[in-house]
């Protein structure tokens, strides 16, 4: 079936004559008779009563009107909506970003974005960044913020934020009052970490190994929240970046800095290679990497 033919027919239609039709179209009236004959034999019904002197729509020429309007409705509206889209004024982003960097980030990004793009919905997955790399690659997801590295064959990277670790110790800890500290002096310490699902988990036991101890590990969460009540609770102790000190409201709560070796927390966008880029995808990374 052609829409060529659909065009045709509504246009005869609207007229009640092909003669009229014709007449408005600029098309010949034996090109409008062949085009309806044609959709006719095609569909298997007859569109139009000839019997009388004006032509009436048969029940079944109806129904094809009816129905063809909203098609030739919807196809004019995939101009507009697309011209909307370049525009980026409509549109949904799934972004992954672990807890963690979500609650560092994602509100100021979500501000921002919606104050320039207000019809675009984002849609926020928090997973450990091992996840969101995975979902990503399989195309669940737009866009991640995650804790690098990353494998840069698979993914697009565009650098972020970098952060230093520091330690998260209770007030009341033995090593509370030091200045600075070293790795290699929480050797006999009870770490509190994210789990293997998360980088910083690798991250922490990686910088412990390469101090020379394997770090005894009390308390695994998803939720850096928790992490920092079981650190109040004098639970044991946690390396988290230096910005979540002040998202978290413990009084008894000390940052001290690791002067040997300093830990960088780097933070990067990654979009897959070579997968399709939408115009709203385009318009946040441009907002994220200016």
């Amino acid at each position: 079936m052609d829409i060529r033919e659909i065009k045709m027919f509504i246009e005869v239609a609207d007229h009640n004559s092909f003669t009229k039709a014709a007449e408005h179209s600029y098309l010949s009236q034996p090109s409008l008779s062949k085009a309806v004959r044609k959709l006719e034999e095609e569909l298997q019904v007859e569109l139009f009563d000839r019997s009388t002197r004006h032509l009436r729509l048969t029940d079944a020429g109806r129904i094809v009107y009816q129905q063809g309007r909203r098609a030739l409705a919807s196809l004019n509206e995939l101009a507009t909506l697309l011209d909307e889209l370049r525009n980026v004024e409509t549109g949904e982003l799934r972004i992954g970003i672990p807890p963690l960097i979500g609650t560092l980030f994602f509100p100021d990004i979500a501000r921002r974005f919606h104050a320039a793009y207000p019809k675009v919905k984002l849609q926020l997955v928090e997973l450990g960044a091992k996840r969101i790399t995975q979902i990503i690659d399989d195309n669940q997801i737009d866009l991640g913020i995650i804790v690098l590295p990353v494998d840069e064959e698979k993914f697009n990277l565009y650098p972020f934020i970098t952060d230093e670790f520091v330690l998260y110790i209770h007030t009341e800890h033995r090593l509370a009052q030091k200045q600075s500290i070293t790795l290699s002096e929480l050797k006999d310490e009870k770490f509190i970490l994210f789990t293997e699902d998360f980088t910083l988990h690798d991250v922490v036991i990686k910088a412990c190994n390469e101090a020379g101890f394997e770090p005894i590990v009390s308390y695994e969460s998803t939720q850096w929240d928790l992490i920092v009540e079981l650190v109040s609770s004098r639970m044991g102790i946690t390396i988290l970046p230096k910005l979540i000190f002040n998202k978290q409201n413990h009084a008894n709560i000390k940052m001290i800095p690791i002067k040997e070796p300093s830990l960088l927390w780097r933070l990067g966008i990654i979009t897959k290679k070579d997968a399709y880029h939408s115009y709203a995808l385009k318009k946040l990374l441009e907002m994220l990497t200016t």
